[in-house]
């Protein structure tokens, strides 16, 4: 048999048991309810944000939180060294708060202008918010989300009924092109199969964990057991880490998808996106050149091959890979609806946003090796030091 039958097998093989599998995964994968009854005696929530220059978006999600029904809330902005008007846009809003009765909701900011040693500007932002935060409830969140009314309502609600201690939820993306709407909405295709994020719905300790920045809540006992941003530091995927730990260390958590209460433009053209993803795609490989080519060549072989043996290949194989595409199509059609309430009508897309995928990782991958690190948030960081800390958490854990 030849190679090119050899990689239509295997292929076909894989996507009928990640099909399967997925299938099967979904049903554990809800909706965010709607609350009916609050608890008789709310918790206090902390929200928590860092933002570095967000001057375009961070008004417009500030005033979404302020506009919560929830009773008991306080926001804690973080502005994060930022060089443009974020900080003065902040501290117009937090008056401009005070001044409205009709608005109850504390509003803090905090100006950071030092970013000490062994920190990534967001996480030393998000924990210097968690120090002044006096919630039972942390929420931390971005600085480009916009929340329906209701929606911490609905997540304490849901928290304290089914006793749980981290709530992560799947915002609904909005994108402004079709070939941008592509890449990010496969981006979430290819991410959702890698980690399967519905397993984070079982309550096995050993299980995969997950955290999205959108909204990540927590318990603050959960948050303090795990060592709070101070164990992850120097993580760029922050938000991953933090619902990974949550898991590994034994809390009830639960993944929902917030479509209807939960929305963010993630970026607003391709170029930006690709820029965006390069920054934090190595750190998912855990700055390992070999997983970073196996990740490659899963592209390569299960997402572009099919395609193109669809169209150039007349025989057996090109049957094979055309039951592969067909198989592709649906189940991303399928996670799209589950998370976003999408039709995925930009499926034919999905050849172009696996190629642009692949040389965003490859992008990625080189440019942290030609530069020795990364640039995160204007501060750059060595690779060394980012390993150094990455093994020195594996070795504590040990």
């Amino acid at each position: 048999m030849s190679t090119l039958g050899i990689i239509a097998i295997l292929t076909l093989l894989y996507w009928i048991l990640i099909t399967l599998d997925t299938h099967k995964g979904l049903h554990l994968l809800h909706t965010l309810p709607k609350s009916t009854k609050l608890p008789d005696k709310p918790p206090l929530v902390s929200v928590i944000l860092a933002a570095k220059e967000e001057e375009g978006t961070i008004l417009e999600t500030v005033r979404h939180l302020l506009s919560q029904n929830y009773p008991r809330l306080e926001i804690i902005t973080v502005n994060d060294r930022s060089q443009d008007a974020t900080g003065v846009r902040l501290d117009e809003l937090r008056r401009w708060s005070e001044q409205k009765q009709n608005i109850q909701t504390p509003l803090r900011i905090i100006h950071i202008t030092h970013l000490p040693e062994g920190w990534l500007g967001k996480n030393h932002a998000l924990y210097q918010g968690y120090q002044q935060a006096r919630g039972q409830y942390l929420l931390f969140t971005d600085a480009d989300i916009i929340f329906s009314p209701g929606t911490i309502s609905d997540a304490v609600t849901f928290m304290k009924e089914k006793e749980v201690h981290h709530l992560t939820l799947t915002p609904n993306m909005i994108a402004r092109s079709a070939l941008l709407k592509g890449f990010v909405h496969f981006f979430l295709f290819s991410f959702s199969l890698f980690v399967r994020p519905w397993r984070a719905n079982i309550d096995n300790p050993r299980g995969q964990g997950i955290g999205i920045g959108a909204f990540n809540m927590l318990s603050r006992s959960a948050y303090e057991a795990i060592g709070t941003h101070q164990a992850i530091a120097l993580r760029p995927d922050d938000d991953l880490q933090l619902g990974i730990s949550v898991k590994r260390a034994g809390f009830k958590q639960r993944v929902l998808s917030g479509k209807h209460t939960l929305q963010v433009e993630w970026y607003r053209s391709l170029k930006e996106a690709i820029i965006g993803l390069e920054k934090n795609l190595f750190s998912g490989f855990h700055y390992s050149f070999t997983i970073a080519l196996l990740a490659c060549l899963g592209q390569l072989i299960f997402f572009i091959f099919p395609w193109l043996g669809l169209i150039f290949l007349w025989d057996w194989r090109g049957a094979a890979f055309a039951i592969t595409v067909i198989l592709q199509i649906w189940l991303y059609r399928k996670l799209m609806f589950r998370l976003m309430s999408k039709h995925g009508d930009e499926a034919f897309l999905l050849p172009v946003s696996a190629s642009l995928l692949l040389y965003t990782i490859v992008r990625s991958v080189w440019l942290t090796w030609k530069q020795g690190g990364i640039y995160w948030r204007g501060t750059f960081y060595s690779l060394n030091e980012l390993k150094r800390k990455k093994d020195s958490k594996r070795t504590d854990k040990k």
